[in-house]
């Protein structure tokens, strides 16, 4: 009998290599690489198309019967994220970052599903039982339908399901501790991670039990193991948030079910993740005193439209290269707005250094925030302050040009329904959609130089 070959393979990326190498070429990282048994998809001598395989069976597409209705976390934030709630069968994927609050979520979505008389596994492989309902006595939780246990092997967890045959959901704390025991790497090796999401996935849907699957994240944010994990699973949510800052937020970054890019604000408290129904407010300063610098940003986070403060400072230094500094946002984004504010507007920053801040602790990626960060760039440079109750949105060219944004009727609806009278927007097309009438004062600009001459 041959001996099997032996294969390596990237725990950061999946990448396979007949032989070890210190680097990974695929994605750069080094000491990542480990030994794998390989596994042969097809077995020797089965060919493919010998109709040896049993018969699958379809489904029409219109088959008449009634959908199920989504089940309620009685969280309403989560549920917004989900696109609506629960779906029997479905995988969950969910991220973040050591003491997030990934854990204390789960632990809430659960009790909360007991309390609607479901029967809910949280099977966890980091702690043991007794430290889950210390941590459920400190949160005020208590859920007679909820068993816990503390199991690492997928067999020994999928067997003792099936003899049980009641449960509604089942929470795996995290997939990176399972292992199977016909696999010879550790567990959280990209064979094992892989090869157990995929045993859970399938029985889940077998049986038509709600999966959670908790995922460790890298250093760089993404979820460890393979990215085929993300692929399996039905939805993908990150936790977001600093650790300095009470408040968390809970993107969806892949749902079958709903829309990408919905958020779910939460505030951490002693008594857990508390929901946050007007984020807006938050992330605004409290201060009636108008500064320099300070501008207020309408942005749209999937469906809800959200008002951010954005925080610039500009200040003079006699280094040879002048710091820039961005928390929140994408420094190539700032280097791209200073190089346009200085062609296009005629304002110096190379001997300035330049600060850039979303308050409240928030990432944002949404090219409408240009014009926010424009405008506080150039207050700050100026010294002036922005005219008081305003807000800006829009994207900035490299001509200088500002470029119309989606949604603007919901984020001006937003503005007045906290109390703003200004709106700094992009100059509308000839014949485009004007906003709805909102009370509000419109100003439409048109390149960044007319926005620097306003102030």
């Amino acid at each position: 009998m041959s001996k099997a070959k032996k294969q390596y393979v990237c725990n950061e990326c999946g990448s396979v290599y007949q032989k070890w190498q210190g680097q990974c070429t695929a994605c750069g990282e080094w000491d990542k690489i480990v030994e794998e048994a390989p596994r042969e998809i097809i077995p020797k001598g089965l060919n493919a198309t010998s109709g040896s395989g049993n018969v699958i069976q379809f489904n029409k597409l219109e088959s008449g019967e009634a959908l199920k209705d989504r089940t309620s976390t009685n969280i309403k934030e989560l549920d917004r994220v989900l696109g609506g709630g629960l779906v029997d069968g479905s995988a969950i994927l969910i991220g973040g970052d050591p003491g997030i609050g990934k854990s204390t979520i789960l632990l809430q979505i659960a009790s909360k599903l007991a309390e609607q008389q479901k029967s809910v596994a949280y099977i966890s492989g980091e702690e043991s039982p007794s430290q889950i309902q210390l941590r459920a006595q400190r949160l005020g939780l208590s859920a007679i339908n909820m068993n816990l246990a503390a199991a690492t092997n997928v067999a020994d967890i999928i067997s003792t399901i099936e003899s049980s045959g009641d449960c509604d959901m089942l929470i795996i704390d995290s997939i990176q501790t399972m292992y199977i025991d016909s696999l010879d790497s550790a567990p959280g090796t990209v064979a094992q991670v892989r090869s157990c999401g995929f045993e859970l996935i399938r029985f889940a849907k077998k049986r038509g039990i709600i999966l959670f699957l908790v995922g460790h994240v890298t250093k760089d944010g993404q979820i460890a193991g393979p990215k085929v994990l993300e692929h399996m699973v039905d939805t993908v949510l990150y936790f977001e948030g600093e650790r300095g800052h009470q408040f968390r937020i809970l993107r969806s970054v892949k749902n079958r079910f709903g829309g990408t890019d919905e958020i779910g604000v939460f505030e951490m408290t002693g008594e857990g993740l508390q929901e946050v129904t007007n984020p807006s407010s938050l992330f605004i300063s409290q201060t009636e005193e108008n500064v320099s610098g300070s501008a207020i940003f309408a942005g749209m986070e999937g469906t809800r439209p959200l008002l951010v403060e954005v925080q610039a400072l500009v200040a003079e230094t006699f280094m040879a290269s002048p710091r820039r500094a961005v928390v929140g946002w994408d420094s190539n984004r700032l280097a791209m707005l200073l190089a346009v504010l200085n062609a296009r507007a005629d304002m110096k920053f190379g001997d300035q250094e330049v600060y850039l801040n979303i308050a409240g602790g928030l990432r944002l990626s949404e090219p409408a925030l240009d014009l926010a960060a424009a405008a506080a760039l150039i207050s700050s440079f100026t010294k002036k302050p922005l005219p008081a109750k305003s807000v800006f949105f829009g994207e900035i060219g490299l001509s200088g040009e500002i470029r119309a944004v989606a949604r603007s009727d919901a984020r001006i609806k937003e503005a007045a329904k906290l109390g703003f009278e200004n709106v700094f927007m992009p100059k509308l097309k000839k014949g485009g959609m004007k906003p709805k009438d909102s009370g509000l004062n419109i100003m439409e600009v048109a390149t960044v130089k007319d926005l620097a001459d306003l102030f």
